[in-house]
């Protein structure tokens, strides 16, 4: 199932995704000090991040827990980057990637052995 998280949301999960299981209350305090988010604002967008199944609400203490994986979320959200800006040809993200010089050397490098240990393991 495909969760579509706003980057609001995403602020939360990545919370989450670094910490563990956290209380709503210090989800706030981070967001409060990161991005100046207000206790009513992060509430609210923890709340629809409850109500899309992406976060699981433990009480007592108002305690969240992320009940997707940050991979999957990347995943998906890759996809549909793909799908919408390449027409589902991931080998153009890469080119557009190569040719406008946003990846290194040395990224570069990565990304070869990425794709030699992808054929080895298929």
């Amino acid at each position: 199932m495909a969760i579509n998280l706003f980057d609001s949301e995403l602020k939360v999960m990545e919370i989450l995704w670094k910490n563990g299981d956290t209380s709503a209350k210090e989800i706030a305090r981070l967001l409060n000090e990161q991005i100046a988010w207000s206790k009513t604002t992060t509430y609210t967008v923890i709340k629809k991040c409850i109500d899309k199944s992406a976060v699981e609400r433990k009480d007592p203490g108002f305690i969240c827990r992320a009940l997707i994986s940050k991979e999957a979320v990347r995943e998906q959200e890759t996809k549909e980057l793909v799908d919408k800006m390449f027409d589902g040809s991931s080998d153009l993200l890469v080119a557009s990637l190569i040719s406008g010089k946003k990846i290194g050397a040395e990224q570069l490098h990565k990304l070869r052995q990425l794709i030699v240990d992808s054929e080895v393991d298929s």
